[in-house]
């Protein structure tokens, strides 16, 4: 398949394919369902059935349901929570790069100093003190991810910074604004959009994470971390039910790694182009 004179590989149309149709589970699917995520149908771990596609979970409750609505919550704060840590990574990592000097050295200081914690451990941590709200968790992960994110549009912008049409806009005596957001901005924004793929990937799985652990979403709602960690018991009987989210969590991240990939190989030059 060909968009815009670019050839797209098959891959890359898979993960279209597997992110959109889950997107549109996701945010559609809940309509069509004839009960709620909370309310008990059945008996714990009733095997799937014609009206229970899924079956149901360690309380009873639809896990079809569940997940729709599981999903909706997990993938709105991962895609809040990577809006927000690009925020703050990209117009930081922007800033350090054209401006140099005691701004970049001290917001490189300090990103190095959060990226040599443990970012799970240091989550857990400022969870347990200021509690596990939905702003809390929304602000502590994104301000955990836009330490990755400042480091590679700092690298980017660093090199666009240093190409000839961005001195030339200095001497001009253009603003330090104006050069970030007409000359350097644009021209680095195509690593960073491939970069916000992989950054969703890993918001959406620390909170899965946080979840099973019991600092996420807290129930009754449902998030697809916490539905893993209420249903582990059954494996030892032989239910499959915490195997449904994992598998929702290990799809959507082969899906969004896929388009990522093909953006990053969109955006790279070839093995032994000319720079």
């Amino acid at each position: 398949m060909i968009i815009a004179n670019q050839y797209v590989p098959t891959r890359a149309l898979a993960g279209m394919g597997i992110t959109i149709f889950i997107i549109l589970a996701v945010a559609f699917g809940p309509l069509f369902m004839s009960h709620g995520p909370n309310e008990i149908v059945g008996d714990t771990w009733d095997a799937p059935s014609l009206f229970y596609p899924l079956g149901l979970d360690n309380l009873g409750r639809d896990m079809l349901a569940r997940l729709l609505d599981g999903g909706r919550a997990t993938i709105g704060l991962a895609l809040a929570i990577t809006a927000i840590s690009f925020l703050i990574g990209v117009s930081s990592g922007i800033a350090a790069a054209v401006a140099g000097g005691w701004l970049d050295a001290v917001l490189s200081r300090s990103v190095d100093l959060l990226m040599s914690l443990p970012q799970l451990v240091l989550a857990l941590i400022i969870l347990t003190a200021l509690g596990t709200s939905i702003p809390v968790l929304i602000g502590t992960i994104a301000i955990l991810e836009s330490t990755r994110v400042f480091r590679i549009t700092r690298s980017v912008a660093t090199g666009v910074a240093a190409l000839d049409f961005v001195q030339v806009a200095r001497l001009r005596g253009e603003g330090l604004w104006w050069i970030i957001r007409r000359e350097v901005l644009v021209n680095s924004l195509p690593p960073i959009i491939a970069e916000f793929g992989l950054r969703f990937c890993f918001a959406f799985q620390f909170i899965a994470a946080l979840s099973f652990l019991g600092l996420g979403i807290r129930p009754p709602n449902a998030d697809w971390g916490s539905m893993v960690r209420d249903n582990a018991q059954a494996i030892t009987y032989g239910v499959m039910a915490p195997l449904i989210p994992a598998i929702a969590i290990a799809l959507l991240t082969i899906g969004v790694n896929l388009i990522a990939d093909w953006l990053i190989s969109r955006n790279s030059p070839a093995v032994g182009e000319e720079q």
